[in-house]
């Protein structure tokens, strides 16, 4: 696709963006003080890393929608001696985590969306996530500027699946050729995008700190890759 992002996003009737390292982002929120969960539940990294990568999936489409309960059931299956003020203290340090990338949103971003919004563009929202990383959602400077949001855990599906994507484009009153998908192309969500015929723009910048070495993979599955999100206006 020859054309630039902002031609191309020009031509469309919404925007369809994912969240987590597209509009925000954890490093930039809190570096490198992400808070060892497994350290505050008293148990290896690895078994915590088992427990949560084995659920990751069940958390995603919503089997679990209490965050303590989703927390006590992974922690208690390593040890079922853990207290519950350290799952309590578990949970509050994973959900203000997400938190402060939620709230902290980088300028770019917030003016890229208000941008699209004043060209009568409409925002849609569709990311992969839990209940432990949507609690500060409402707190959020960007949530307001979304026509249509949709969090995973509680439509019951995930990106790829085609599903997640109709809903976003029948909240929109769009068809995939009036739509462009946004994203920095984790949990395949380029590849579902594009697989309805929704035009998928791939943005690296905030990848490019964390996950470097995924970039070349995932912008084969690009229409267009960009590097800053300000490239869509």
């Amino acid at each position: 696709m020859d054309s630039s992002a902002s031609t191309i996003v020009g031509e469309k009737k919404a925007v369809i963006f994912d969240l987590f390292h597209t509009l925000v982002s954890l490093r930039a929120a809190w570096g490198d003080r992400l808070p060892k969960v497994h350290e505050i539940l008293g148990v290896s990294r690895e078994a915590w890393a088992g427990q949560l990568g084995g659920r990751l999936h069940d958390l995603y489409v919503g089997e679990y929608l209490d965050a303590f309960e989703a927390v006590s059931e992974m922690a208690r299956t390593i040890d079922p001696a853990i207290p519950d003020e350290a799952i309590k203290k578990a949970v509050e340090s994973i959900t203000e985590t997400f938190a402060g990338a939620l709230i902290r949103v980088p300028v770019e971003t917030s003016e890229v969306l208000a941008s699209l919004k004043a060209r009568g563009k409409r925002l849609g929202l569709v990311s992969n996530a839990s209940v432990l990383e949507i609690g500060a959602w409402d707190r959020s400077p960007i949530a307001s500027l979304f026509d249509s949001t949709l969090f995973s855990c509680f439509t019951g599906c995930m990106k790829p699946d085609r599903r997640i994507y109709e809903m976003s484009m029948d909240a929109l009153c769009v068809t995939p050729e009036q739509c462009v998908f946004v994203g920095d192309g984790g949990s395949q969500e380029l590849e579902g995008a594009r697989d309805l015929g929704i035009c998928a723009i791939m943005v690296a910048g905030m990848i490019r700190d964390v996950f470097p070495g995924r970039i070349e993979e995932r912008r084969q599955h690009a229409d267009l890759m960009i590097e800053h999100l300000r490239e869509l206006t």
